[in-house]
């Protein structure tokens, strides 16, 4: 497949090596327009917006995921293989699991549990574990500690389900595992990166704690969660 691609209206050259990915579009924007210089919007297909700027002088791209794997799942395939990105870091929102996580903290996502049959395509013969790139991880942690942002780094959970008919018993048994917090992209984004032999991370805010019922507003969630916005960013 040629560029343009049926989902990016870029052309070969448009997207940096390393991408931003939030999964909400205007997210993607309002990175773009507070922190990047000389930005171009090369993405507008399906509302799902795409820019390139620079940082600090490096050249970044941010581009809208969406919910859930196969979201992520084709933007991600279509950076790496059509577009030639190497690191691609998400950044999104995430419920808290465990139980000393409030809204607003940062985790950085070491592995990704899921429920979904993602990697049913491999025909692996057992049960795969998506991991982060230690690169990208080790740097997010250094770059952290110089900003003064405590994270949390562990083991998260990538959810196919938003809306659970079994409520909050199944997070229960994550919880018991010692997973940190649910959201549903990255264990996705890992398994294509892993793939393609390339770097990917997931950088997390929590948004709300489903076992308390604390909860950011979708303001916040689009514009507030800016210490994961500005670890992501120094990671180009």
């Amino acid at each position: 497949m040629s560029t343009p691609t049926p989902h990016n209206n870029a052309k070969l050259g448009d997207i940096a090596e390393t991408v931003l990915l939030p999964g909400d579009p205007l997210r993607a924007k309002f990175i773009a327009e507070t922190y990047l210089e000389d930005v171009v919007q090369y993405n507008t297909v399906r509302g799902m917006f795409g820019y390139t700027g620079y940082y600090k002088g490096k050249k970044i791209s941010v581009q809208g995921s969406g919910m859930g794997i196969p979201s992520i799942g084709i933007y991600s395939y279509e950076l790496i293989h059509f577009y030639g990105v190497k690191n691609l870091v998400r950044i999104g929102s995430a419920g808290a699991i465990n139980e000393n996580l409030k809204p607003h903290d940062v985790v950085i996502g070491m592995g990704a549990c899921t429920d979904s049959r993602y990697a049913a395509q491999y025909d692996l013969p057992g049960t795969y574990a998506p991991i982060a790139s230690y690169e990208l991880m080790q740097k997010a942690i250094e770059k952290a500690k110089e900003q003064g942002t405590q994270v949390t780094v562990g083991n998260i959970l990538s959810n196919d389900v938003f809306y659970s008919d079994a409520g909050l018993d199944n997070l229960a048994k994550w919880k018991k595992m010692g997973v940190l917090c649910v959201e549903m992209e990255a264990a996705g984004l890992y398994m294509n990166a892993a793939r393609a032999g390339v770097n990917a991370l997931a950088i997390l805010t929590i948004s709300d704690c489903p076992f308390t019922g604390e909860e950011c507003s979708a303001h916040d969630r689009q514009v507030a969660f800016t210490k994961m916005m500005e670890i992501a960013l120094e990671l180009a």
